[in-house]
């Protein structure tokens, strides 16, 4: 499946980061291959692939283009929410349009609750055989995209998560202009002005924490970003041995100056250190571990550091070849860094880290 995507994408990815848009064609025909929500399970007519294998194929796209990487995450994301929150009918309904070309973007994030979601403030009210949202959404990947929206937010004394048209009256998608990274991914705030939608718009599986809801579409969205950091890694590594094998200065090529050597050993333990932990959180997912949550958030917050100093390390080595605006390790410069600030930041990450090594028996 990679090389067919390399195909599609060849060398277009500056081109798309240039213009903050990725090719409708091209979205749509990956969505209905599946390839966008690729965990999806054959009897909801997706590719049923595992975390492992979805991993991989995640870290391949991730190595071409990271908006496209974004919109498969985000894509998951919504999907594996449906399959993890909705009922039956919810998942044989929903599942196979993710799976054969409708696109989605999840909402979490909003002015007031980034790291802290705990502080969402987006109500969802039931009303007879309706419900009505209110709310304010920001920076949701893939939303300019999106025809459905999977929309977390407050019901009732509980939290609940609500499968929104973009198309539905009531609901306002703008684009966040100019990005750091991941320009093309349609990241977009979204405005839920007294939305009005069937009953049966609210996925099954609600009630409880805000917290306690969004931890499995987290931890699904933190494994995806984590192997899209290994792929980043991979292209960075990629390019900058292949310049400092032709680059000569000095009368040498780059590659034989220490100094040099140095970032490239370093980019390459920075990209075998992320794939493993990927390796290892995908292990434990396909195996239903209960350390999945722990792993993920492990894998992410390796990957997204490495990727950022790997990029950065990439840059350095390539100089000014590697200082164009959308050049491939310039695009992985500000790409890693926004990988750095979602789906938990680093700090977040680490909070969350230095938790399980209290509970850790010794």
């Amino acid at each position: 499946m990679t090389s067919l995507v390399a195909e599609m994408v060849g060398d277009q990815a500056e081109e798309w980061d240039r213009r903050s848009r990725l090719p409708m064609a091209l979205v749509r025909e990956l969505a209905g291959r599946g390839m966008l929500c690729a965990q999806v399970p054959a009897r909801y007519g997706g590719l049923g692939l595992t975390a492992a294998a979805g991993g991989a194929f995640t870290a391949g796209v991730g190595g071409l283009c990271s908006s496209l990487r974004s919109l498969m995450t985000s894509q998951g994301m919504a999907a594996w929410t449906i399959e993890k929150l909705g009922g039956a009918a919810q998942r044989e309904a929903r599942l196979p349009e993710l799976a054969g070309g409708r696109l989605a973007a999840v909402a979490f994030s909003e002015p007031a609750a980034g790291s802290d979601l705990s502080a969402i403030e987006t109500r969802i009210r039931a009303e007879g055989d309706t419900v009505v949202i209110e709310g304010r959404k920001i920076w949701i990947t893939g939303a300019a995209y999106a025809d459905l929206l999977v929309v977390f937010g407050r019901l009732g004394d509980g939290a609940a998560a609500v499968l929104v048209p973009a198309s539905a009256p009531g609901v306002r998608v703008e684009r966040v202009p100019d990005p750091l990274g991941c320009r093309a991914a349609g990241h977009a705030d979204v405005h839920l002005d007294s939305v009005r939608l069937p009953a049966d718009s609210v996925l099954q599986r609600t009630g409880g924490s805000v917290e306690l809801l969004v931890t499995s579409p987290l931890t699904y969205g933190r494994l995806s970003v984590a192997w899209g950091c290994v792929g980043i890694l991979r292209a960075c590594l990629n390019t900058a041995t292949d310049h400092a094998r032709s680059r000569t200065q000095f009368g040498k090529p780059l590659a034989d100056h220490q100094l040099i050597a140095r970032h490239l050993a370093e980019l390459l333990v920075g990209e075998q250190v992320a794939t493993r932990t990927c390796e290892h959180a995908s292990r434990c997912w396909d195996a239903g571990l209960p350390e999945t949550a722990t792993a993920a958030v492990l894998a992410k917050h390796v990957g997204a550091v490495n990727a950022v100093q790997g990029a950065a390390a990439a840059v350095q080595i390539l100089g000014s070849a590697g200082a164009r605006d959308g050049q491939a390790v310039a695009r992985a410069y500000r790409d890693a860094k926004l990988m750095e600030i979602i789906e938990g930041s680093n700090e977040i990450c680490q909070l969350i880290l230095a938790r399980h090594a209290l509970t850790v028996p010794r």
